[in-house]
């Protein structure tokens, strides 16, 4: 199995079925996939997720659950949302062949060691609310046939995993290409925008009344200039001068 697998993290957010966290289990354990997080599952654990998990029961053990996405994602440098229709958000929508291209590249040639990545599935129902994509680097949609677009979360989960597995398998074979610059997870952007937030209030440039649809604009910004970690450390010292500054 491709270690660097082991690294991508399928997180299901508020997955109202018990039965299919068991199928999503053992979707990934076919495809050599390990780490499964849930965000606030309706029931879990379930006799029903264990049954259609049909011997993937390690990979139900060892699923973690968050009571906040932010949580689950915060050691991911990468993060990437399923949809099951195009978005307006400006965020590049892959295809699962795409998305696990550019998977293999960041974690086959990256600097840092172990970096993680993650793949986020919604509600079975409605889905990813835009402020959980606002958390996404990209998108990927399976292009389905327009007269029959329904997918479960199990059979979105093999699809995907599939195509990592392939591009994983082949990267192994591969000669190493460039170094991906070395990324900054999830949390430490999270940490990142409060700071960020805090001094745009305290020197009036953000209404405190009225604050998120310029700080989402500024979440697209950096989620696709990707911060290295000395370019975060600049940006956070210079919030730090400026509130210095004006406590003079």
């Amino acid at each position: 199995m491709p270690p660097e697998l082991a690294r991508v993290a399928f997180v299901l957010v508020e997955t109202s079925h018990p039965g299919n966290i068991g199928a999503a289990a053992r979707a990934m354990k076919n495809m050599g996939l390990s780490e499964l997080r849930l965000v606030r599952p309706k029931q879990f654990p379930h006799a029903d997720a264990t049954a259609r998990a049909s011997g993937a029961d390690d990979l139900l053990a060892g699923a973690r659950v968050f009571p906040q996405l932010e949580e689950a994602i915060a050691d991911c440098c990468w993060v990437v949302g399923a949809s099951a229709r195009r978005r307006s958000l400006p965020l590049p929508m892959l295809d699962p062949r795409e998305l696990a291209h550019r998977a293999s590249q960041e974690m086959v040639t990256g600097e840092t060691e172990g970096r993680r990545i993650a793949i986020l599935f919604g509600r079975e129902r409605t889905g990813l609310r835009n402020d959980e994509m606002d958390r996404c680097h990209a998108l990927v949609q399976i292009p389905v046939d327009d007269a029959y677009p329904s997918l479960n979360i199990a059979a979105a989960v093999q699809v995907i995993a599939y195509e990592l597995r392939l591009a994983m398998l082949a990267a192994e074979r591969a000669p190493g290409p460039s170094v991906v610059p070395d990324a900054v997870d999830a949390g430490e952007m999270e940490r990142f925008y409060e700071h960020l937030e805090q001094v745009l209030k305290e020197i009036g440039f953000l209404d405190p009344g009225n604050p998120r649809q310029l700080m989402r604009r500024l979440r697209r910004l950096f989620q696709r200039a990707r911060p290295d970690q000395n370019e975060i450390n600049i940006l956070r010292g210079m919030l730090s001068a400026v509130q210095k500054s004006r406590r003079r």
